[in-house]
């Protein structure tokens, strides 16, 4: 266990210095995210109704939770460069615990996800979100973002080392995560769609995030969207770390 601790924290280190030396990459965590922001906030804005709160206060925690989500396509993309250059390899004839590669993957990923979170939540605020909660539910939230994006992280890395290049991994995972964060409540109310798309986004794992998030940040109705938002975390946790790293162990052996 000390040498899993101490090999995955040295993958993580490996993968966040290189974000320095990759300007396209750090642009994803910077600029990306703030013209998201800005695109939805002054385009779309005036055009859905948020009946109960004004759209930026509807808009923040939804469009962090899928900015959140997408923050795996570094380990996707960065898994399928390493097989392809053959570092994977190396790391296999290295006296370390094999499962680092991905602890180390996935961990890096949540330093670059509250990167993320941090400039959408400031960006939020200037153009006019605010919190409606207190101290301890704002922290949860915060708490609650990282372990989602953790989850999705997993399966992101399944993703790139079941593709044969990063450029499928990029498709496959956009195809794959893109429509979920659409068909759910995370940029317009769930009953302003069509009945098919509300069956389907109301049991869809963004809905139940981001209504979690409105219930932490804005005061809105709590349910049980905060422990739903937890279930669905491991259940994700649960299905794709164990089939990331079987993956993982098939192609290593090769």
């Amino acid at each position: 266990m000390r040498r899993l601790a101490t090999d995955t924290l040295i993958i993580a280190e490996r993968n966040l210095i290189r974000l320095p030396r990759a300007p396209d990459l750090l642009l994803a965590f910077t600029v990306q995210p703030i013209m998201f922001v800005l695109l939805f906030r002054y385009v779309f804005g005036g055009a859905i109704k948020t009946p109960g709160y004004s759209y930026v206060d509807f808009l923040i925690p939804g469009i962090i939770v899928q900015n959140i989500a997408f923050g795996g396509f570094v380990t996707a993309l960065g898994l399928n460069e390493d097989m392809n250059k053959g570092l994977i390899d190396r790391f296999r004839s290295l006296p370390m615990a094999r499962p680092a590669v991905l602890a180390g993957r996935t961990l890096a990923d949540v330093v670059t996800n509250s990167l993320s979170v941090v400039i959408l939540v400031v960006t939020g605020l200037l153009v006019g979100f605010s919190f409606h909660a207190s101290a301890v539910q704002v922290i949860a939230g915060f708490g609650l973002l990282l372990l989602f994006g953790y989850a999705f992280s997993w399966f992101f890395a399944l993703i790139g080392l079941l593709v044969s290049s990063p450029e499928s991994a990029n498709s496959v995972g956009f195809i794959a995560v893109f429509p979920l964060t659409f068909i759910s409540s995370a940029f317009v109310p769930v009953a302003s769609m069509p009945a098919v798309l509300q069956a389907f986004a109301n049991v869809n794992p963004f809905t139940i995030m981001v209504n979690a998030m409105r219930a932490l940040w804005i005061g809105a109705p709590a349910d049980n969207y905060v422990w739903g938002a937890l279930v669905w975390t491991f259940v994700l946790v649960a299905v794709f770390a164990p089939l990331a790293v079987a993956r993982y162990r098939r192609t290593a052996g090769r």
